[in-house]
């Protein structure tokens, strides 16, 4: 095994850790940007005569074909990934993302082409659904491998609050694009901007990308040849399906966390609340940011105070402020418990260093692809559809569902255990 190394962050780090967290948040507002449309896109691409609530659970469902799509996706990059390299597929992952986005700014409405829209706006989210699927997990593996050890943490949680960034993007442009476009505008060309946005900022992720340089960690394995001999997912399942699970329910954790707090509420909170869309999506924005900081702070926590500390406390924090702010709804004061309870859905940023130190070196990419990318369909990518019919019976479902996870990722981190770094985690 590589012998792990104690140096501080040198400047090749830091240029690793920018242009990786760059390219993961234009590639992530790639993904999430269809989710401040979902009202706009219902309209355009469902029947008028279709009754709203399910024209809207419809979209919602394109949305949630993206994260059903990821398994397949991760398995396959996750494979050449291990085999091949992290760089090359970290690049690829990019460009299958950057294409289908921008294809969808350029799409024909329902009323245009009929029932082929919706089929063709499914088709490039499933396409998306895979690109993400390789990328998340490729940008966790590459930048950990190639900082040291103990900075681990501060890796995973800077590409993690890059890819944070990449929803405060998207929620950005949302905002300004339904403060400068008047609702007719929106219909007719002002839904199309930001995909086509989405598309040239992949585009320009892939050209950056070129100045990355492959993980040390993978090179010493092709150098030695310790590279996996069969199908990797095969091995990871045999071998380590205890540390699939554990890192399938940490995934679970992350997801309700993402999905539901950053990505549903805004919508939550004007169907639910009649608060307007404009003060939603800056509540949202601000919220996103808070989110940006909390990634990094939990993931540096967890170099300073070891991983489970820093998880339970985010945990823990992400409960109480929580209930503090749905509860509190729509009192005044609550943009203020909405950015509180964001800045606690940073714990995500230390997640990960639980999933790439569950799986050794040469099964890493396809362990932690293959567990993440099959939780995230299951619980991501249904969580949208199973909120909007349980908030039908009981308005402060998004509450209970986010404390449940908050509470089980508390059980989780009280409960770990991990390979050290330095050995079979490094």
């Amino acid at each position: 095994m590589t012998t792990a190394v104690v140096r501080p962050l040198n400047a090749r780090d830091v240029r690793t850790l920018s242009l990786a967290a760059l390219g993961g948040a234009l590639e992530f507002y790639d993904f999430v940007v269809f989710v401040f449309f979902t009202t706009v896109l219902s309209a355009l691409f469902f029947p008028p005569e279709m009754p709203d609530w399910l024209r809207q659970a419809q979209t919602f469902g394109i949305f949630a074909a993206g994260y059903l799509a990821r398994p397949l996706g991760g398995i396959i990059i996750a494979h050449f990934g291990d085999l091949l390299g992290r760089k090359r597929m970290f690049t690829l992952s990019l460009l299958l993302m950057a294409v289908p986005t921008l294809a969808m700014g350029l799409l024909p409405t329902y009323a245009q082409i009929g029932i082929a829209a919706p089929v063709l706006l499914l088709t490039l989210r499933i396409l998306q659904g895979a690109a993400i699927g390789g990328e998340v997990p490729g940008a966790w593996v590459f930048v950990s491998e190639h900082v040291p050890p103990h900075h681990t943490g501060l890796a995973v949680g800077t590409l993690t609050a890059g890819l944070t960034g990449g929803i405060l993007l998207g929620s950005l442009i949302a905002g300004a694009s339904h403060r400068y476009f008047t609702p007719e505008e929106m219909d007719l060309y002002g839904w199309r901007i930001p995909f086509i946005l989405g598309g040239v900022f992949g585009l320009v992720s892939v050209y950056l990308r070129r100045y990355l340089e492959e993980t040390p960690v993978f090179r010493d394995m092709q150098a030695e040849q310790r590279l996996a001999t069969e199908l990797p997912v095969k091995t990871i399942l045999r071998q380590y399906p205890a540390r699939v699970a554990l890192s399938m329910l940490f995934t679970w954790v992350l997801s309700a966390a993402i999905v539901v707090v950053i990505l549903i509420t805004p919508t939550y909170l004007q169907s639910k609340f009649a608060i307007h869309q404009a003060a939603a999506l800056a509540a949202n924005s601000r919220a996103t940011l808070a989110l940006t900081f909390g990634c990094l702070l939990f993931g540096w926590l967890t170099d300073r105070i070891g991983v489970r500390l820093a998880l339970a406390l985010g945990c823990c924090g992400l409960l109480a402020s929580s209930i503090w702010f749905y509860h509190g709804l729509p009192a005044e004061g609550w943009q203020n418990a909405y950015m509180v309870t964001a800045f606690f859905v940073g714990v995500v940023g230390a997640i990960p260093v639980v999933l790439v130190r569950a799986f050794p070196p040469a099964l890493r990419f396809s362990g932690l692809s293959f567990s993440y990318n099959v939780a995230y369909a299951i619980f991501g990518g249904l969580t949208p559809v199973m909120l909007s019919l349980w908030m039908k019976a009981d308005r402060l479902a998004p509450s209970h569902y986010v404390a449940g996870l908050a509470v089980l990722g508390i059980v989780l981190a009280l409960t770990l255990r991990l390979p050290p770094l330095g050995k079979e985690g490094r």
